[in-house]
C-alpha cells in the first residue's frame, strides 16, 4: 500500500503574504452572443498539460497547506474519529451468482478492498443458505479474487469500478482506472488470479457477458464522453477485432446497461433527461445486434426490465410521475426466436474495418421492427397523490417497484402468484430512512438495504407471506404479508443513534406556497437557542435526490453541529414536478430554496448567526457559488467541491464533454436568448459582486475530473479573491480592459448581481467603480484544492479520501468557531 502522503502529495507550506496570482489574457475565449461580449481573462488556464498552469495549480495548493497548516491537527484528529467509528475488518453482505457468494473485505491498515467468493451450500430442499461470513475469519472455501491493494501498488490513482464473474464461474471481470477520468481497461482473469485479457482500453460505464464466457459486450464513448456505441469482444482477440453491435447517434442520449434478473436477456437503455427507448441484446446470441423495443417517444422516460416472456417498464408516457406497464414479448421471449428476427454482425463492423469511423456515426441499415411499441403496453399501477414511481425489477417469483412517496424512498412488491397484483409496502421502523433494492439472482427472494444519516445500512432478506420460511425468529416486520429477516447491520463503533434526533421538517419558501422538506439532525440534548454551529448541504439536480445515508465520515460533523439536508427543488425527492420546478428556466428556485432553508435554521434559533457552513459537490457546487453570490452573509465558509461554476461557459461549448446532453436540464443558450439571460444571472463565475465580504470558500477539483473541468474552480477561485480585494487585479495583457466577469452587475441585459437573496443588495459598499479595498487573505480565506491525479470522486483509497474530506471540515469548523 502506498502512504497517501505520496500517493496525493500535498506540498509543505511556503511562506507567501498574498494567495496565487494567475494574469489574465485575454483573446482566449471571446463571446459575443445576444449583445454581450465576453472575454474570458482566465480561460488560459484551462490546458492541463500546459507547465505554467501545472505549476499554478501546486502554487495553489502550497497556499491551501499555509492556509490549513492552523486546522492540520484537528484534521488528523478528525481522520482518528473516524476510523474510531468505523469497523476496519470489515465485509460485505454477499451477492449469489451461480454457485458462489461474492463479497468483499476490508483489513485494518489497508486502504483498498479484496473481492473474495465461496462456493454455495444448498438445505435439504435445494435452496442456497444464505452467507453471512466474519469479518475476521474466513468462510468456508473463501477463495481470494481480487487485492485492490496490490493493484494500486505504485499508482497515484487507483479505482476498481465494477466487478462480473462469468457464467460458468471461471473467469472474473473488474474494470479499471488508474487516472481518475473515468475511462476504464477492463481485466480478465482467472479465479486465481492469472489475466488473461487486458484488451479493452478507453471504455465506459456498461458490460454483460455471453452465455459462452467466451465473449462480452461493453461500452464505447465518443471525444465527449457520451456512452454511444456497444461494442462486442472476444476473449483473446486484439481490440481491433471488437464488433460494433449499437450506435446512439442522437448526441442528446447516452447508452447504459448491465446484467438484469433475467438470466437469458440484457436490456440496454438510452436516454436523455425526457425521453428514451431500450434494446434487448441475447447473451446466447452475442453477435446478434440488439433488438429494438420501442422508439423514442416524446416526453416518454423508460426503465425496462424482463421477466423472460415479457417486460416490465416504467415509463412516464401517461403521466409525469410514472406508471408501471407489461408488454409480452414475441415467441414468448425465447431467446432462439428472437435471434431469428435480429441482425448479425460481422467483421465488416470491426475496429478495424472501421477505423475511420467517428463514434456515435449511426450504423448503415434498419432496425428491425420494435418488439414491445407503446401500444402493446398493458397498464398495472398508476402513481397515487404524491407517488413518483421510479423504477422496477422482475423476478422468477416477485416484481420490485421503487418509488418516492412523501418525500422518502419506498419499495413496493408483488407476488407473481397472485394472477392480479396486490401491492405490499416493505415497512422500515424509522421516521426518516432511505430504502433500496439490493441486486440478487434471478430465482432468489427479494433483498432491500435501508438506513439513514445516523442509523448505519442493515441488508434485509424480504419473504412474501406465502413463501416465509416455517421459523423465522428473526422477523422484525409488522406488515403481516411480508417478513423482512435481517441478515447484517453494518457495524459503527462508539456511534449511538439514539443520542440523536433525526427529522424530516418542512420550510416555508418565500413563494408563500411552496413547502421544502428539511433532513434536520442535532443531539438529543440540543436545543433551539441561538448558540450552535450548523452545517447545511444541498444538491438540486437532474432529478437526483439527497436521501439520508449512513456515512461514518460524517460521524464527527453530527457530533458538533446541527446538519441540515436541503432537499431543494431540481431534484427528486417530491416527484417529477419538484424536479421540473427547478431546472432550465426555473433554475433560480434551486439557490432561492437553499438561502430560504439557510434563513429558517437561523430565525428558528437552530444554528447561530454567522455560524452556518454550506456544502455541495458538482452540480451542488454550482448551487454553492450561486448563493454566494446572493447571500454571502448567510453563510460563514462554503464548501465547494468539484463545482460546476462556469456554467454558461461549459453549456455554450457543445465540444465539451457532456454538454450537448445537458441542454434538456439547463435549457439551451446558443439558441435561446430567454435561456442565456437565465443562465447569464447565475452563472456563478460571472456574477461574483466587487467588494462584498464573502465567506471563507474551500474548493476542491482534481486534473483529470471529465464531468467538470478543473478549470472552473481555478478561474472562480481568482474571481472570488478579486474581487473581495484578497489579491490585485492583473492584467498581463491588454491592461485596462473590462469583461462582464469584472463589472458587477454586468450579466446578461438584466443588470442583475445573481439570484435575489430575498434579503436586499447583495453588493458591498466598499467597491466603487470596480475598485475594491484591500482585504487580509487570511480573514476569510478561498482556497482551492487540487488533486493532480484523479477525478471526480477525489482521491482513491477509503485513507485517501478519509484525509482529504477531513481537511476540508478541519478547516469549515475552524471558520464557524468548533474547536476540536
Amino acid at each position: 500500500m502506498v502512504p497517501m502522503t505520496e500517493t496525493t502529495p500535498h506540498h509543505a507550506p511556503q511562506a507567501s503574504p498574498t494567495p496565487p496570482i494567475a494574469p489574465k489574457r485575454y483573446g482566449y475565449r471571446v463571446r459575443d452572443q445576444f449583445g454581450q461580449h465576453f472575454d474570458d481573462p482566465w480561460d488560459w488556464l484551462r490546458d492541463g498539460e500546459n507547465p505554467e498552469v501545472r505549476a499554478h495549480l501546486e502554487a495553489e495548493n502550497a497556499w491551501a497547506d499555509a492556509v490549513t497548516a492552523p486546522t492540520r491537527e484537528a484534521a488528523a484528529r478528525l481522520v482518528e474519529e473516524v476510523k474510531a467509528s468505523t469497523a476496519l475488518t470489515d465485509v460485505t453482505v454477499p451477492i449469489r451468482e451461480g454457485e458462489f457468494w461474492y463479497f468483499r473485505r476490508f483489513a485494518e491498515g489497508q486502504s483498498y478492498a479484496t473481492h473474495h467468493r465461496a462456493p454455495v451450500e444448498r438445505d435439504e430442499a435445494g435452496a442456497p443458505i444464505p452467507l453471512v461470513p466474519s469479518p475476521g475469519a474466513p468462510a468456508r472455501g473463501e477463495e481470494l479474487l481480487v487485492d485492490e491493494n496490490e493493484w494500486a501498488r505504485g499508482q497515484e490513482f487507483f479505482r476498481l469500478a465494477d466487478l462480473y464473474p462469468s457464467p460458468d464461474g471461471r473467469l472474473i471481470a473488474w474494470a479499471r482506472d488508474t487516472s481518475g477520468d473515468e475511462r476504464y481497461t477492463w481485466v480478465v482473469q482467472e479465479a486465481s488470479g492469472r489475466v488473461i485479457d487486458e484488451a479493452v482500453a478507453g471504455a465506459g460505464y456498461g458490460f454483460a457477458w455471453a452465455d459462452d464466457s467466451k465473449s462480452f459486450i461493453y461500452m464505447g464513448v465518443d471525444d465527449a464522453w457520451r456512452a454511444c456505441d456497444v461494442w462486442l469482444h472476444r476473449l483473446g482477440t486484439p481490440r481491433e477485432a471488437d464488433e460494433l453491435l449499437l450506435v446512439e447517434p442522437d448526441e442528446g442520449f447516452e447508452m447504459g446497461f448491465a446484467p438484469s434478473g433475467f438470466p437469458g436477456h440484457v436490456v440496454i437503455h438510452s436516454s436523455s433527461s425526457t425521453a428514451g427507448r431500450a434494446w434487448l441484446w441475447l447473451p446466447a446470441h452475442p453477435s446478434v445486434r440488439p433488438l429494438p423495443l420501442m422508439p423514442v417517444r416524446p416526453r416518454t422516460l423508460v426503465s425496462v426490465d424482463s421477466a423472460g416472456d415479457r417486460l416490465f417498464l416504467v415509463h412516464t408516457g401517461l403521466t409525469q410521475e410514472g406508471s408501471l406497464a407489461q408488454a409480452m414479448l414475441p415467441e414468448g421471449g425465447s431467446p432462439e426466436a428472437l435471434a431469428r428476427l435480429g441482425v448479425t454482425s460481422s467483421s465488416a463492423y470491426s475496429r478495424q474495418a472501421l477505423a475511420d469511423r467517428t463514434p456515435g456515426t449511426p450504423l448503415p441499415g434498419d432496425e428491425p421492427a420494435p418488439l414491445t411499441p407503446f401500444e402493446s403496453w398493458e397498464p398495472l399501477r398508476s402513481p397515487g397523490p404524491g407517488e413518483r414511481i421510479t423504477d422496477v425489477e422482475a423476478h422468477a417469483g416477485y416484481v420490485a417497484l421503487s418509488l418516492r412517496s412523501g418525500s422518502f424512498t419506498q419499495v413496493d412488491v408483488w407476488d407473481r402468484s397472485e394472477p392480479t397484483p396486490t401491492w405490499r409496502r416493505v415497512e422500515v421502523d424509522a421516521p426518516v430512512r432511505t430504502i433500496a433494492t439490493v441486486p440478487t439472482p434471478w430465482a432468489d427472494p427479494l433483498r432491500v438495504e435501508f438506513q439513514s444519516q445516523t442509523v448505519p445500512p442493515t441488508v434485509a432478506e424480504v419473504t412474501l407471506s406465502n413463501r416465509a420460511p416455517a421459523s423465522s425468529p428473526e422477523t422484525t416486520s409488522e406488515n403481516a404479508a411480508l417478513g423482512v429477516r435481517t441478515l447484517r447491520t453494518r457495524e459503527a463503533p462508539g456511534w449511538d443513534p439514539a443520542e440523536f434526533v433525526e427529522e424530516r421538517v418542512w420550510v416555508l419558501a418565500r413563494d408563500g406556497a411552496t413547502h421544502i422538506p428539511v433532513t434536520l439532525i442535532h443531539h438529543r440534548n440540543a436545543r433551539p437557542d441561538g448558540t450552535h454551529a450548523g452545517w447545511q448541504i444541498g444538491y438540486g439536480s437532474y432529478e437526483v435526490s439527497y436521501d439520508p445515508e449512513f456515512e461514518t465520515l460524517r460521524l464527527p460533523i453530527l457530533r458538533r453541529v446541527v446538519y441540515a439536508i436541503a432537499h431543494v427543488r431540481g431534484g427528486g425527492e417530491m416527484g417529477r414536478a419538484w424536479y421540473e420546478d427547478g431546472k432550465e428556466l426555473v433554475k433560480e428556485h434551486t439557490f432561492t430554496d437553499f438561502i430560504d432553508v439557510a434563513d429558517w435554521l437561523v430565525d428558528s434559533g437552530w444554528v447561530a448567526p454567522g455560524r452556518l457552513v454550506a456544502e455541495g459537490r458538482s452540480a451542488g457546487g454550482l448551487l454553492m457559488g450561486a448563493v454566494t453570490n446572493a447571500a454571502p452573509d448567510r453563510f460563514r465558509a462554503i464548501l465547494a467541491g468539484v463545482p460546476f461554476v462556469d456554467a454558461l461557459t461549459t453549456i455554450l461549448d457543445p465540444t465539451l464533454p457532456l454538454t450537448v446532453g445537458e441542454w434538456e436540464e439547463w435549457g439551451n443558450p446558443l439558441t435561446s436568448r430567454a435561456v442565456f439571460d437565465a443562465m447569464s444571472r447565475y452563472t456563478p463565475y460571472e456574477n461574483v459582486p466587487d467588494g462584498a465580504l464573502l465567506p471563507a470558500v474551500m474548493a476542491t477539483t482534481s486534473v483529470n475530473d471529465t464531468r467538470v473541468e478543473f478549470v472552473e474552480p481555478t478561474k472562480w477561485v481568482q474571481r472570488l479573491r478579486e474581487a473581495t480585494g484578497q489579491v490585485p487585479s492583473t492584467d498581463e495583457a491588454g491592461a485596462g480592459k473590462r469583461c462582464n466577469c469584472c463589472d458587477s452587475g454586468a450579466a446578461g441585459d438584466s443588470g442583475a448581481v445573481g439570484v435575489d437573496s430575498g434579503g436586499g443588495e447583495s453588493m458591498g459598499a466598499e467597491a466603487r467603480g470596480g475598485l475594491v479595498a484591500a482585504r487580509d487573505p487570511l480573514e476569510r480565506p478561498i482556497i482551492l484544492r487540487t488533486e493532480m491525479v484523479a477525478g471526480h470522486a477525489g482521491p482513491s483509497g477509503r485513507e485517501g479520501r478519509w484525509a482529504a474530506r477531513c481537511e476540508e471540515f478541519a478547516f469549515a469548523l475552524g471558520q464557524v468557531g468548533v474547536t476540536l
